[in-house]
């Protein structure tokens, strides 16, 4: 089966509600990633042919705990190549993404990949999270580094005025009981092997932790 029809089974399978538009642009954006890839590696070249579930398939997990209000604002910290910022940001369109990352050929990346999928709902810069000045609704990241590091990169960058599901959505593999004891956090942990079937999602989660 090609790659991207592929990618169309499998994100329809687990995401009926996927418009034809929006299945195309999935499409698009593996086929972008394999091309920008051969020029700068932002995905390890292995990895490249499990792209649909380790990459793209992986980010939509967030999608699985949260659904995120139209005209929310979302920062996404260290996104590499984009991940999970510019497939969340073709699930959600009425959503706002700002991908960062302190390396500026990732940056690139991300800007040419969201630039030929027309996505105008995402912007991107060369920055440092705790640098970024404007307020967010939900921050979310993959596996940057421990979540104690982590959050006080982004705990100033909330917007004022509660809300139970505002916050930090933030894919983790592994045992995490230590690494979240020890960053002292209020945190709420989703399974990603309770949405998908895959091999590749047992040791995969979600980890929440509210805003401050």
């Amino acid at each position: 089966m090609p790659h991207s029809t592929a990618i169309r089974t499998l994100l329809s399978g687990y995401f009926p509600e996927l418009t034809e538009d929006q299945l195309a642009k999935y499409e698009q954006m593996a086929e972008l990633y394999r091309e920008w890839n051969e020029k700068i590696n932002v995905i390890s070249r292995k990895d490249m042919d499990a792209l649909g579930v380790h990459h793209i398939l992986h980010s939509l997990g967030i999608a699985k705990v949260i659904q995120f209000p139209e005209h929310a604002h979302v920062l996404d910290v260290g996104t590499g190549g984009g991940l999970p910022g510019l497939p969340l940001a073709v699930m959600f369109p009425d959503v706002k993404f700002h991908l960062v990352d302190s390396i500026g050929k990732k940056i690139h990346v991300v800007q040419e990949i969201a630039r030929e999928l027309h996505l105008q709902n995402v912007t991107a810069s060369q920055t440092r999270a705790e640098q970024v000045r404007d307020k967010f609704d939900f921050v979310v990241s993959r596996a940057v580094t421990r979540l104690a590091n982590f959050y006080p990169w982004v705990a100033n960058s909330f917007k004022k005025g509660k809300s139970p599901e505002k916050g930090i959505y933030y894919l983790k593999g592994g045992d995490l009981a230590e690494e979240i004891a020890e960053s002292g956090l209020i945190t709420h942990t989703y399974n990603l092997s309770d949405y998908f079937t895959e091999e590749f999602f047992e040791t995969k989660k979600v980890v929440f932790v509210p805003m401050p």
